[in-house]
């Protein structure tokens, strides 16, 4: 009766496990640690720029702002390589969840407040995209990061 149920639940396992295959999931962290290697270098070779855009969202001080404008291109960067080589993984899935989380919050209270605002993301590239495109982009990127999170807790459990 136990090996049964043992049998029954590792097969439940690798059933969920194989939802998403593994060269999908591979290709979502090439993709997703592409973009914040590409935001992240688009912020990093204009720090001001960047500064001036957190300012705008009118939450912090600008010597915060500053002070992030230097840090914040940087750890997207290493986070987005974490994704694609799978070093210190789990550390750069986890903040980059959480900067975006916090960055989707950010812009919604900003735009309940009425502030006309860019994000500066993606640099030029992004100047003319609708908010709609941008929440879009940034819900479907908070959806990858979570579908990561979920396959990487699925496969630590089949281990």
């Amino acid at each position: 009766m136990a090996q049964e149920k043992v049998t029954s639940a590792s097969s439940t396992l690798r059933f969920q496990r194989s939802i998403i295959p593994r060269f999908v999931r591979r290709i979502a962290e090439f993709i997703v640690g592409g973009i914040f290697i590409y935001a992240g270098v688009i912020k990093a070779l204009d720090p001001i720029r960047f500064a001036s855009d957190i300012d705008n969202y009118k939450i912090l001080p600008w010597t915060i702002s500053v002070q992030l404008a230097f840090y914040l291109p940087w750890l997207e960067i290493f986070c987005g390589l974490a994704l694609i080589a799978r070093r210190l993984y789990l550390g750069g899935l986890s903040i980059l969840t959480v900067l975006t989380f916090i960055f989707i919050i950010a812009t919604l209270v900003a735009k309940i407040r009425g502030l006309d605002i860019t994000c500066g993301c993606f640099g030029h590239a992004s100047k003319n995209w609708s908010f709609t495109a941008h929440i879009a982009l940034d819900l479907s990127v908070l959806a990858a990061l979570i579908a990561l999170c979920i396959c990487e807790r699925l496969r630590g459990n089949s281990s």
